[in-house]
């Protein structure tokens, strides 16, 4: 994505460090979150780093939706965030590991993950939709995809959606990756959120794919943080920051910058 994916890629872990702009502080960490935390004063943040809007690279700044949300949320709770790049399929594996206290990287809140993890309340409610190759004559609608493969990174809540239609998987890295393949036909086609193929067509026009709609066959998915599910405390005190950020108006405020709408709203 260059600028839209960024300039690092999805490489080993790096960290970066930033201090959100805005948000007043509404409470200090307690000792109980303290000690939930991997290291004191410091909510550290898993995420693609490769991913617009959500977390990407601009002229070698990591900038986009869900990391200043990440900021917003750590100057709420009077912490310092530290963002930790690694690629999608790893993302939840360095979570059990403790390699970061929360995950914002366009996460469905599912039942399978549910049954594992926690979630924050939803700041995100995405439809998805499928794109393939211009001149496709195959595919015209989403249930089209049955017995065609799909690029998708193999763990996301798209790839079940894709099986669930009774398709195939072509493994991926990433999003970029996926619109690659589908470009060069190495694939049918790839399922994502209206949200990361608007960005990604503002940003490349002329890019060589046709959007379908999902219809009624891919649902409304609620997209939230996800934390350890030994994370209670911290899990209610990055809630408490989301509601009141929700309520003095920043989630709207970012939102309409990388979307030009309100997605934190059914």
């Amino acid at each position: 994505m260059k600028k839209f994916l960024g300039i690092l890629g999805a490489t080993a872990a790096a960290f970066l460090l930033a201090v959100a702009p805005a948000a007043t502080p509404t409470h200090a960490a307690s000792k109980a979150v303290t000690a939930e935390l991997n290291k004191k004063g410091t909510l550290q943040i898993g995420l693609e780093g490769t991913y617009q809007p959500y977390g990407y690279h601009e002229d070698g700044k990591l900038i986009g939706y869900e990391v200043e949300i990440g900021k917003a949320v750590a100057k709420k709770m009077k912490l310092k965030p530290v963002f930790v790049e690694t690629q999608f399929d790893s993302l939840i594996a360095g979570l059990n590991v403790n390699k970061y206290d929360l995950v914002l990287n366009d996460m469905a809140v599912t039942k399978q993950r549910k049954a594992k993890y926690r979630f924050t309340t939803p700041y995100i409610y995405s439809k998805s939709e499928l794109a393939v190759k211009k001149g496709n004559k195959d595919i015209k609608k989403i249930t089209d995809i049955k017995g065609k493969k799909m690029a998708q990174t193999t763990s996301s809540n798209n790839a079940t959606d894709a099986r669930n239609l009774g398709a195939s998987i072509v493994s991926s890295s990433g999003f970029e990756q996926s619109i690659e393949l589908v470009e060069q036909g190495r694939a049918d086609g790839t399922i994502n959120s209206v949200e990361a193929f608007g960005a990604y067509l503002k940003q490349k026009p002329n890019a060589k794919i046709k959007l379908i709609s999902g219809g009624s066959k891919l649902e409304t998915q609620e997209i939230a943080g996800m934390l350890n599910k030994k994370d209670k405390n911290l899990n209610k005190s990055v809630n408490k920051a989301l509601k009141s950020l929700q309520k003095d108006g920043t989630l709207k405020k970012i939102s309409q910058k990388y979307f030009g709408t309100d997605v934190t709203k059914k």
